[in-house]
């Protein structure tokens, strides 16, 4: 019983050590004056680092289960982490200016993220139906609070009040399909819930509607067509610093849950949701990039985008192969660096009561300064799948994975697609390298965010390149997790 207790607080201590520095920071901060605010930054940065040396030290290449199967802790919940700890890393790096700028540079912000980034630790390591749906809360109600953040922004406080109202009927969505399963199955436990439908004890015609409202919650969270109408709303009302946050790393635990749910607990549904993630593929990619075309605001636009690389990451899943599954794993690595990139540069060129948010705000960033325009160039070529980026590598491993599961005609109207898509990516790199600017403003940023930026743009130029190392962490996570 000792030992089961000390495996059980051994697998789950990033997220005691995240939990427990998550109240330290909000209480520190009660005591800190104005000047002294950077501590709970610091303290904050520390925790990071702190959770990936553990989860880096409590690492073995196994399958292992605690607290009576309900939390698993294997190389895909280890690799994910240390990417979620790293994106959020740079999400604070990148808001730091921003938030200091705008009043909201307080301990209830870093206490916030952390909790956070705790609730998406939890849904990746979820084994069990209660483990992902509180992850799942937790990350919820600490992003509700984080867009509402800026009080006297009305703008805010009506992105707070729709993400809280459809994030509340998508979570309703989501336990109903849950349950239905439950009863379906009589089993919480994934790996339960796995083997009884193997052995034909289900309830079939309760269990695809379970199936249904378990898709559609899923896809709320994802941000996939028809469940996409709070993310232009949210993405453009937000601070940007939280915009930074909601359209980045809580993918990574996105991603986790599409695999714990639909991969190991109904992985014997497969040809039942794979029909559903075709649709909800074809509808995400041709609204996200047409409707994009159309837009002014570039949160807006990226939130399109948004839309459009869910459907591409879809088709990983949809194939219902490991080799998609790991091109998955890809892709949504690729899109979380290119995402924070994007929102880095608008961060960058934001200043006290000047949001850079329209597109003419990049008209002649060459001009002002030809690093950044290049750096700008590097994330929109990525984005838009140019060679020799990574975002190019990123299409091809998911449209190959499709196509060598059969899905010919699907694959080619992606491919028609990001022919579309490249369109409004491309319509930046001309602003910023044929038009005259409008503002001729200094730009200057800290010195660890020029860094940070830097090795961000580049690193999507190099992994493009050289797309081998991701790959196999992707593989190594995936073929010895899901077993």
């Amino acid at each position: 019983m000792n030992n089961a207790i000390t495996y059980d607080l051994i697998a789950a201590l990033p997220e005691i050590f995240v939990l427990c520095m998550a109240m330290v920071v909000l209480l520190v901060s009660l005591f800190l004056s104005a000047r002294t605010l950077y501590v709970s930054y610091i303290l904050t940065q520390v925790t990071l680092l702190g959770a990936a040396f553990i989860t880096v030290s409590t690492h073995i290449p196994a399958v292992g289960y605690a607290f009576n199967g309900m939390f698993v802790d294997d190389p895909l919940s280890d690799i994910l982490k240390l990417m979620i700890y790293l994106g959020t890393s740079m999400v604070l790096v990148y808001s730091r200016s921003y938030i200091a700028l705008r009043g909201m540079y307080r301990g209830e912000f870093f206490a916030l993220v952390l909790f956070a980034m705790l609730g998406m630790m939890i849904m990746v390591s979820g084994q069990h139906f209660l483990t992902l749906y509180m992850g799942l809360e937790l990350l919820s109600l600490c992003l509700y609070s984080l867009v509402a953040l800026d009080r006297d922004n009305p703008r805010s406080t009506e992105a707070a009040m729709k993400y809280f109202v459809l994030g509340a009927l998508a979570s309703g969505m989501l336990l109903y399909g849950m349950s239905m399963i439950y009863g379906a199955t009589g089993a919480l436990e994934l790996s339960q819930i796995n083997a009884a439908l193997f052995n034909g004890m289900a309830d079939r015609s309760v269990l695809i509607l379970g199936l249904v409202f378990v898709v559609a919650g899923v896809a709320f969270k994802l941000g996939a067509v028809p469940f996409q109408m709070w993310l232009p709303d949210v993405y453009h009302g937000a601070p940007t610093a939280v915009t930074l946050l909601v359209g980045s790393v809580p993918k990574f635990a996105a991603f986790a849950f599409v695999i714990r749910l639909l991969i190991q607990g109904l992985q014997v549904l497969t040809v039942d949701w794979q029909g559903m993630l075709i649709v909800m593929a074809v509808l995400s990619i041709s609204i996200g990039n047409i409707t994009a075309i159309a837009q002014t605001n570039l949160k807006r636009m990226l939130a399109y985008s948004t839309i459009s690389h869910i459907g591409f990451l879809l088709f990983g899943f949809l194939s219902g192969s490991m080799n998609g599954y790991i091109s998955s794993m890809f892709y949504i690595s690729a899109y979380v660096l290119m995402t924070l990139g994007g929102f880095g540069m608008i961060l960058l060129l934001s200043r006290k009561g000047f949001e850079a948010e329209n597109l003419d705000d990049f008209k002649g960033l060459n001009q002002r300064s030809p690093w950044y325009a290049f750096l700008m160039l590097l994330l929109m070529f990525s984005m838009a799948g140019v060679p020799p980026t990574l975002g190019f590598y990123a299409k091809f491993t998911v449209l190959q994975a499709a196509l060598q599961a059969g899905f010919v005609s699907l694959v080619i109207f992606a491919v028609l697609m990001a022919a579309v898509g490249a369109f409004y990516y491309l319509r930046i790199v001309k602003l910023m390298y044929f038009d005259e600017p409008q503002d001729h403003a200094p730009i200057t940023p800290s010195p660890d965010m020029a860094l940070v930026l830097g090795i961000n743009g580049m690193a999507i130029l190099i992994l493009g390149l050289m797309p081998q190392r991701l790959m196999e962490l992707c593989a190594y996570a995936i073929a010895h997790s899901l077993q």
